[in-house]
């Protein structure tokens, strides 16, 4: 981290710039691709949209670099671990899914980095069409350091959600220190690095077939939700090094792994400009929306960045977060209402405990609701809210929740049935208290 200051640039999808201090001027002034570069760097486009995408969406950063991304070893195929795109390895199971915090290995039984330690939970569709989601654990304690680099080929991006550990994101932007409570979103192609600083855990959606967008505000206005000013992209940071043994640098592909050598550095761009870029946001920044009236309104109206079909109104993966926040409704059933649902919803904890579930849903778990497959609060909680006071109420205080929301159907793995070992089976009996209140002879009270 020599010469590196944690510092960022604030927008959503701005065009930056950004030139590493130790070498001022080293952006070319009026073009892309001159002749000559300053410092003698080479430029290096990276696309993350078809050339001819119209203006709001066509997506682009240009590099500075000391050397180019082509300059590579032939990929070899490497071992996928727990990482896969294989969605008929298991008969499919339209259960209600839990899972228990999973497990971090220590250092001192097994070293395990953030490559080693991906572990596919669910998806659906194809990298091949690009099109589609995927949704992973990573649970590691040990840095990548210089023996491995990561690059997603198909994927559109790849938001990471730590639950436990700071993590250190090397990409060739800059540096970002994420922190629980804070995504970090990496983009296609782009390369990076995880550097942890103990042991260390959290999720990761994968997204085929879209970038992601701020979610559009319609009648709230033109503010709310997710500012875009919090939004934080990196400043430029390069190393020019060697290592002995060189760079490994791992991509996926098709939904395989395959990694190539070099012998320089992957991050040695002295300077860029572009908006294309990874970027982080702090959670606790998010302009909670709320009902002030009556009735639980649809958690849509949390949502943090989406990523959208084809279809008007269709996602196909939103993410979504239940943070602090009032609760003020009258004659209402305050926690989230029984729900059968035509969107597929993975839930995290990443602290605290979840309002509709306060016991058994815990920080590092997850959650898996499937396309119509009934779900909604746990007996206790429904027995609670039904005759508490109705006072005005802080909800989810010291909590963070999230949400990836899909429109496809998830198929879950072998590792996330069987291999992981913490799926809980008695996950369903927490709705087996609800009891029946029905009474024919209830009548409307005479006003």
């Amino acid at each position: 981290m020599v010469g590196w200051l944690a510092e960022y640039l604030s927008g959503f999808g701005n065009e930056f710039s950004s030139e590493d201090p130790r070498c001022p001027g080293a952006l070319p002034k009026g073009q892309n691709s001159p002749q000559v570069c300053p410092y003698g760097l080479y430029a290096e486009q990276l696309s993350g949209s078809a050339f001819t995408c119209p203006r709001p969406t066509n997506k682009r950063s240009w590099f500075y670099r000391i050397l180019p991304s082509v300059r590579h070893k032939p990929y070899t195929t490497v071992d996928n671990g727990n990482l896969t795109e294989t969605w008929d390895e298991m008969h499919p199971d339209p259960n209600q899914l839990r899972w228990l915090p999973f497990t971090i290995l220590k250092s001192s039984e097994k070293k395990v980095d953030f490559v080693t330690g991906l572990h596919t939970i669910c998806g659906a569709g194809d990298t091949k069409t690009r099109n589609g989601i995927s949704i992973h654990m990573f649970t590691c304690n040990t840095s990548m350091i210089d023996r491995y680099v990561l690059t997603f080929y198909h994927l559109r991006l790849f938001l990471s959600v730590p639950q436990q550990g700071k993590i250190l994101v090397t990409t060739e932007f800059g540096k970002m220190m994420v922190e629980p409570k804070e995504i970090c979103v990496i983009q296609q192609g782009m390369r990076f690095s995880v550097d942890v600083f103990g042991d260390t855990r959290g999720y990761v959606l994968e997204v085929y077939g879209a970038h992601f967008e701020l979610p559009d505000l319609g009648p709230i206005g033109a503010n709310g939700l997710a500012n875009p000013r919090d939004f934080l992209t990196p400043v430029a940071w390069y190393e020019d090094r060697e290592v002995a043994n060189g760079y490994t640098v791992i991509n996926k592909y098709q939904g395989k792994l395959f990694s190539s050598q070099q012998d320089f550095s992957p991050f040695n761009v002295v300077a860029w400009h572009g908006n294309y870029t990874p970027y982080k946001y702090h959670l606790s920044n998010f302009m909670v929306m709320n009902c002030v009236a009556f009735d639980h309104a649809d958690p849509s109206i949390f949502t943090v960045l989406t990523a959208k079909s084809t279809r008007p109104g269709v996602a196909i993966a939103d993410f979504v977060i239940f943070p602090p926040r009032w609760g003020v409704a009258d004659h209402t059933f305050r926690p989230p209402y029984y729900h059968r649902n035509c969107m597929s919803e993975f839930m995290g904890l990443i602290e605290g405990h979840y309002e509709a579930k306060e016991e058994g849903f815990q920080p590092g778990g997850g959650s898996l609701h499937s396309m119509m497959t009934p779900h909604g609060p746990d007996g206790a909680c429904f027995e609670k809210n039904s005759t508490a006071p109705l006072k005005p109420e802080r909800v989810a205080e010291g909590t963070m929740a999230f949400m990836f929301e899909s429109s496809f159907s998830m198929a879950v793995t072998k590792w996330g049935l069987e291999t992981c070992q913490k799926l809980d089976k008695s996950y369903y009996k927490c709705w087996e208290p609800l009891r029946k209140h029905f009474d024919p002879n209830w009548r409307p009270s005479k006003q």
